[in-house]
């Protein structure tokens, strides 16, 4: 094969693969993502209600199958820790530990609540359609004759959509996780690694702030 053929042959690989992964877009839209997950992690529930009030790790398990895979946990790294989030202020494996304790730490925090789950159920809220790459899909929680309004803010990873951040009852938790870790790395004196290390995001305390 001669030279210019061959890279011309290459060119072409490489734009089409560029093109692909440019044009490619979830396949379901948000609403429907967001109701497949909450659906999956309902079902779960309810298979496992029985057992679940005196068993944390059956819990923990449901949460890190049906819920975690569907988080973005980069994104969600980054709206955490805020400026420190920058590669002058920590580094990549600061970063990737943070997100590795983040997300155990989460899963705890919705294990302790879904450990309390009672037949809760849901209901969607109408959807606006948009081009954002973020697009913020709500629903109601029925908790006992409660509505408890839950936002999910979606990231667009080509293929498939993700969750980056979420608002419960108009509270932005990742702006509260923010503030608890950059409060945590303060009383840390500035080190980054201790900062990480014993950041225990909270929610019910993030939640309930006014």
């Amino acid at each position: 094969m001669n030279m210019l053929l061959k890279q011309t042959l290459t060119a072409s690989v490489l734009a089409t693969m560029l093109t692909g992964t440019a044009f490619a877009v979830p396949a379901e839209a948000p609403p429907v993502f967001v109701k497949r997950v909450a659906d999956g992690l309902i079902t779960r529930l309810k298979a496992d209600q029985g057992k679940l009030q005196n068993n944390p790790a059956a819990v923990k398990a449901i949460i890190r199958q049906n819920l975690d895979p569907f988080v973005d946990g980069q994104a969600f790294t980054r709206i955490v820790m805020g400026t420190y989030a920058t590669n002058q202020n920590s580094t990549a494996a600061q970063r990737a530990q943070f997100e590795q304790n983040f997300r155990n730490t989460l899963i705890e925090n919705y294990g302790t609540a879904f450990a309390k789950y009672s037949n809760q159920s849901y209901t969607m809220r109408p959807y606006k359609a948009t081009t954002s790459k973020n697009p913020v899909v709500s629903l109601d929680f029925n908790n006992k004759g409660d509505k408890i309004p839950v936002s999910f803010q979606l990231a667009d990873h080509g293929t498939q959509w993700k969750i980056r951040n979420i608002n419960v009852s108009g509270i932005d938790l990742g702006l509260q996780f923010r503030n608890q870790f950059a409060a945590n790395v303060q009383r840390n004196g500035g080190d980054i690694d201790k900062a990480i290390a014993t950041f225990k995001p909270d929610a019910d305390a993030a939640v309930n702030k006014k």
